[in-house]
Formats: C-alpha cells, sequence, structure tokens
C-alpha cells in the first residue's frame, strides 16, 4: 500500500523535467524554427539546473529512509521516488529532446490545434497582461512586498501554533472491525467471564437497534465472542489444520468483534461508534481492563505514562492520583493502570516456636509443595516416554484448604508437629506479572482521547507543565516518563528533524554549485518556508489534522518547492550575463523604494515571462498527480491524505512565491550587495556639500 502511494506520489514530480525541458526546447524552435537546432540549444540551456533540481529533489526525500520507531514503514517510499526522479532525468534529457527534434511538422488546424493555440494564447496574454505589470509593481515595492510575504509567513505560524490546526502523531484511521477487549481477575471462571462479555453483547446490540432507527441501515455484519484464549490450529486436518480442542487457557479474558458496513455506506466512523459502544454497555466494575480497539493502525495509548521506583505502595498511590486528575479532564476515558493481581494463593511464614525445633521457612514450604504438588519419586521408561512417579497427598485432600491445617510437619530430628503450631497462613493474591525500568519496578497509566473534544498534544502539555511537576513533589521517590504514542512520537520526531537539517544542508551545496554563490541558494531556499505555509493552509482549508505523514510532506516538499526557483535564478543570471551587466556596477538609491538597475530590472522581466508557463504548469501537473489521493474517501487512502496535501498546496503555493518573492528577494539581494560600494560615495558627496573650502 505503502509503495502504490510512492507511484501515485512521484507521478506528478516526475513530469516535471519533461516539461521544463519540452517547454524550453518549444521556446527555442519558435525563435528560429529549426527542430533539430532548437532541440540541442534548449536542452543545453537547461541541462545544468534541471539535473540540480532533480537532485535537491532526491535530497530531500533521502531522510525518510533514516526515519525510525514507528516511520520505517515509510522506508519505501524513498526507494520508489528516487530511481523514479533518476530515470525521468535520463528520459528529459536524452529521450525527449530527439523526439522533440522531429516532432514540429505542419499540422492541420483541428479542433484539438485550435484548442492548443487557445491555450497557449491564454497564458501568452496572462504573462503579458497580468504577470508583467504585478511583477513591475512587485519590483517597485520590493520590501513592501517582501514585508507582506513575512507578515504571511508570521500569520500563519500563528494560527498553527494557536490552535487552528490541531496534531495528532498517529490519526485515527477508518476500520470495518470494532474490538473489545475485557480483562477480569487472574483466576476468573469461564462463567463470569461470559456474564461479563454478555455485557457487551447486549450493549451492542443496543447500538445496532439505535443505528437502524436512525439511519435505516444495518451497520453491523458479524458479531463474534470468545472467552479465553483464541483456539490455535492443530497439526494436520486438512489444508488449514483443524481447531484444537484444548481447554481454554486464559478464562478471565474475553472479546466481542463486530465486523461494520463498509466505510463508503457509513456516516459514523468507526472510532465514533465505539465511543457509542462503550456507552450503551455502561460500567463493568467486576472487569479490572477494558480495551477498544477502532482504529485501523496504532501506535500505542493516547496518554501512557510510566512511573518507575522502588516502593510499589508509593507507585499505587501515585497510579491513583493520576488516574483521579486524568477522570477530571472533558474527552478523556478508559482510565486504567497496569497493576494486575494474580491468582489467590496462601502465604506461608515460620513461627518463632519453630525455630527452637529447627525448622526453616525453606522446610516449610518444601514439604508443603511435597504434600500438595507432589515429590519425584522414580522414572519408568516406557517405550520413548518418560513416566515419572510423584508421591503426595490423595486427590480428595489436596483439593481443600482444610488438609493445610491438619497437616503435620516434620522437624530435623524424625518427629511431627501440626502445622498449626509451627506456621503462620495468610490469605492473598499475587501479581500477575512485575515490570521493571533499569531495575525499578514500573507501573503504567493510560487514558484514552476524544479528539473531537480534547486536543491530545494539548493534554500532554498540560500533564508536563501542571499535573505532573505538582506530582513528584508529593512523591520525590517516584520517575514518570511518557510511553506508547508519545514515546513514539518523540523517536519519529527527533529522527525526522535530524534528517531534515541534513536535507537542508545537502540542498544547499547542491545550489551553490551551479549558482557559484553563497548567498543566491538562501533566495531560493526561502522558498520553503512560503510551502509549508501553503501545507498548513491547505489542512486547514480540508478539515485535517497535522499528522506525522504531515511532517513526512513538509520534508519532501523541501526539494520540490526549490526545482522552479533554482531554474528562475538561473535564467536571471543568464540573462544578465548575456547583456553584458556587472552585477555589482551601479550604486543603490537612498529610501526604500530604491529603482532596480535597469539591466536588472530587465533581466528579472524577461526570467518572468520566459519561465512563468512552465512553472505554472509543473505546477498544476503536480497538484493535478495528487489530486487523486486527496479525493479518495477509501480506508487505505485516509492515511496518506495529509502528505499528499502537504505536497499539493504547498506547491501550489510556492507558485506565487516563485512567480514574485524569488524576483523581489533578488532584487533586494542586489541592493544589499551593492550598498558597501553606494555608502563611500554618498557620504563623499555629502562631505562636498558640508565643506564650503570644496568650491561645490
Amino acid at each position: 500500500m505503502v509503495s502504490c502511494f510512492a507511484f501515485i506520489l512521484v507521478l506528478g514530480i516526475v513530469v516535471d523535467d519533461a516539461i521544463i525541458v519540452g517547454e524550453n526546447i518549444h521556446r527555442h524552435q519558435e525563435r528560429h524554427g529549426d527542430g533539430l537546432r532548437g532541440a540541442v540549444e534548449g536542452a543545453r540551456e537547461i541541462g545544468k539546473p534541471v539535473v540540480y533540481a532533480v537532485l535537491t529533489t532526491a535530497a530531500a526525500f533521502l531522510p525518510l529512509l533514516f526515519v525510525t520507531a514507528f516511520g520505517q514503514m515509510f522506508q519505501v517510499v524513498p526507494l520508489v521516488v528516487l530511481p523514479c526522479l533518476l530515470f525521468s532525468l535520463l528520459e528529459s534529457l536524452g529521450i525527449l529532446p530527439a523526439h522533440l527534434a522531429h516532432g514540429r511538422r505542419r499540422r492541420r488546424a483541428g479542433p484539438w490545434r485550435r484548442f492548443q493555440q487557445r491555450i497557449a494564447g491564454g497564458l501568452l496574454w496572462c504573462v503579458r497582461r497580468v504577470y508583467e505589470p504585478a511583477l513591475e509593481s512587485a519590483l517597485r515595492w520590493r520590501y513592501v512586498t517582501a514585508a507582506l510575504g513575512l507578515a504571511t509567513l508570521i500569520l500563519t505560524g500563528g494560527l498553527a501554533l494557536g490552535g487552528a490546526t490541531n496534531f495528532q502523531f498517529a490519526p485515527s484511521i477508518e476500520n470495518e472491525f470494532m474490538t473489545a477487549s475485557i480483562t477480569m481477575p487472574l483466576g476468573t471462571p469461564a462463567a463470569a467471564t461470559e456474564a461479563a462479555v454478555a455485557k457487551f453483547e447486549a450493549g451492542a446490540a443496543r447500538l445496532r437497534a439505535s443505528l437502524e432507527a436512525e439511519t435505516g441501515v444495518d451497520y453491523f455484519r458479524h458479531v463474534a465472542t470468545m472467552i479465553g484464549d483464541q483456539p490455535v490450529l492443530a497439526r494436520g486436518g486438512g489444508r488449514f489444520g483443524r481447531l484444537s480442542s484444548d481447554v481454554v487457557a486464559s478464562p478471565h479474558i474475553g472479546e466481542v468483534t463486530i465486523e461494520l458496513a463498509p466505510t463508503e455506506t457509513r456516516a459514523h466512523t468507526s472510532e465514533q461508534l465505539g465511543i457509542r459502544w462503550r456507552e450503551q454497555t455502561g460500567p463493568v466494575p467486576e472487569a479490572v481492563a477494558i480495551d477498544f480497539h477502532t482504529s485501523l493502525l496504532s501506535t500505542g495509548e493516547d496518554v501512557d505514562v510510566e512511573f518507575s521506583g522502588r516502593d510499589l505502595d508509593r507507585l499505587r498511590a501515585a497510579a491513583e492520583v493520576l488516574k483521579g486528575r486524568l477522570a477530571e479532564y472533558a474527552g478523556v476515558y478508559a482510565v486504567a493502570d497496569s497493576i494486575r493481581t494474580g491468582k489467590a494463593e496462601m502465604r506461608l511464614d515460620i513461627r518463632p516456636a519453630a525455630e527452637t525445633l529447627g525448622l526453616t521457612l525453606q522446610d516449610l514450604g518444601r514439604q508443603v509443595r511435597q504434600a500438595f504438588y507432589g515429590e519425584e519419586a522414580q522414572r519408568i521408561q516406557r517405550g520413548r516416554d518418560d513416566i515419572r512417579v510423584m508421591v503426595r497427598y490423595p486427590r480428595e485432600q489436596r483439593q481443600s484448604l482444610g488438609t493445610l491445617e491438619t497437616m503435620r510437619v516434620r522437624t530435623p530430628d524424625g518427629g511431627e508437629v501440626p502445622f498449626s503450631q509451627v506456621a503462620l497462613v495468610e490469605p492473598g493474591r499475587g501479581f500477575a506479572s512485575i515490570r521493571r525500568i533499569d531495575r525499578s519496578r514500573a507501573v503504567n497509566v493510560t487514558a484514552s482521547v476524544d479528539p473531537q473534544v480534547v486536543s491530545t498534544a494539548a493534554l500532554i502539555g498540560d500533564l508536563r507543565e501542571r499535573i505532573l511537576p505538582a506530582m513528584l513533589a508529593e512523591f520525590p521517590d517516584v520517575y514518570y516518563a511518557f510511553r506508547g504514542t508519545q514515546e513514539a512520537q518523540e523517536e519519529a520526531v527527533s529522527g525526522l528533524r535530524t534528517g531534515f537539517v541534513l536535507a537542508l544542508i545537502m540542498i544547499f551545496g547542491l545550489l551553490a554549485i551551479p549558482l557559484r554563490s553563497y548567498a543566491q541558494p538562501l533566495i531560493i531556499m526561502g522558498a520553503i518556508p512560503f510551502g509549508l505555509v501553503g501545507a498548513l493552509w491547505g489542512h486547514m482549508l480540508m478539515g485535517l489534522d497535522v499528522t506525522f505523514m504531515t511532517l513526512l510532506g513538509l520534508v519532501a516538499l523541501t526539494g520540490v518547492v526549490v526545482n522552479d526557483s533554482l531554474i528562475m535564478v538561473d535564467f536571471i543570471n543568464r540573462e544578465r550575463s548575456t547583456r553584458g551587466e556587472a552585477i555589482q556596477g551601479e550604486a543603490a538609491l537612498p529610501g526604500g523604494h530604491a529603482p532596480v538597475a535597469g539591466g536588472l530590472e530587465h533581466a528579472i522581466r524577461q526570467a518572468g515571462s520566459q519561465r512563468f508557463r512552465p512553472i505554472v504548469l509543473t505546477s498544476l501537473t503536480t497538484f493535478a498527480g495528487l489530486v487523486p489521493m486527496l479525493a479518495d474517501r477509501s480506508m487505505q487512502a485516509a492515511f496518506f491524505i495529509p502528505m499528499a496535501a502537504s505536497l499539493a498546496f504547498g506547491v501550489l503555493f510556492a507558485t506565487f512565491i516563485t512567480l514574485f518573492l524569488v524576483p523581489v528577494s533578488y532584487a533586494i539581494l542586489d541592493d544589499l550587495q551593492r550598498l558597501p560600494r553606494a555608502l563611500p560615495v554618498s557620504l563623499g558627496a555629502a562631505r562636498r556639500v558640508s565643506d564650503p573650502a570644496s568650491g561645490a
């Protein structure tokens, strides 16, 4: 599924190189009418920036190879994208020019040809009547234009940090199954577990009836109930084996699974139905844990706080305090801890009087074990089997605790004393399991969060800043750490952050090589934050939450948005070099609205006019390639839509940045480069005016 998504993702990107090369060849062929000459000159002129544009895109996808934890499943994305990009480069610079060199034949003015001419004429009209006047105004008011761009960036960042977009590390993916798992105290008989599971079945029946009355559609396909462990396939019994008839191994575990109608036919999501199922079932006080699973993909509990320390009683107390605080939040449900009591047991201790008889606690425990479990007397070989002969009390006596009270204990000298005179018995329960972290005992407190009511990120932030610091003051010997989704999020985001920084460094180095400048790559990379602006506005427009997939899309976006900007800057440099203008030759005028140097203004206008058509076409094809993913409402596509939205809307918004803000930034950079040489001239002129002896 991830591989298919990667192919859809790269679909709109791979045609960019062909569009850029093909459009430049077309421009040269239109200039002098020679197809072969135009193909050679057009491909040669655009070859170097196209190569580096592809390399920057590849550098942006490389960090996905090194994402750990939850993000490891997406390592296949660069393995699909990178070869596609490299082969598209080979095709656009090697094969496409050969086709276009012989493709300019005289065509009849048919309907399709007239349609093409209208589109080309419309683009030309847009360049002449709309884009060039707007670009000229932007260059004249370049500092105001740059300020508006910066204000847009700050406004979008403020909206994102202010809660306009909700962050969910792993979104709830629509599922066609709902499962309710119930765990009873260890040692609970199967009949008691079955009675508890019946409450979930009754709740499911009430939910089914209410949904059918509400929508007129039966949302349920099948309902399956299970007590104990799932049956395993025994050997033999046909192609798929046969179900074993072993006794239920864990009678304290129960589960109810509901198969829902397909996603496209339902008006409610599986998560919404799971919440309603919980409400219809009501509380089950005899259960120690109840878990509802409604999402197709889960990285752990929404809230998972792990307490660790030496004293288990202190850990229990801290867990109870946190459970009480979590229950106060609206939208937080299924609050539980990981403390599980084991089976009922009798704890033995020795009396002081027994020590005078030479008895130890080890002697006492060994004799009780021999009486009820047995002591191996001998082994008998029967064929290939080894038969153990155990000596112990008869079955009737082993089934009653009264036998323990009437038991007689042998002393080291061979005598016998009543059990009650040398031993103490205390009933209790052991632990189902004991977890340790760094040699300390650990207890986890978990909870689920309804994203429609409260943000998980906001809840975790409140726990970090307010709740847990106050608890540490009350329990100084208890330490805490976030596990579950938060732990996976920190690991994945940390790896992605490191990869993003490395990608930026690689992109900067790749841009500096063809431009032969350390300042101009900053102009091109300035489009990256505005691509992020487009991605966030796209999420708000589509009502999507920002997820880890969004972050993956933003990393990939960094390489895509610099492509057109690189070619734009390269064409400006080429135009300036063609006209023989010295880049640093003119002094800037004082004031915020200094006119651009004449040669530079002409070069920017020419480059903008020449690059308008390929920039618009590459952005539209990239966006159109992702539209099927954005419009897909299937269960599989829901997980990838945030990444597709990041790329689609980021590229679309970056188009305006490439057409306006990149030329404006180029002009501002030229002002800054000419400013140190302009200051001495201006200061000298000021001195001549103020000095009467100068004769000026």
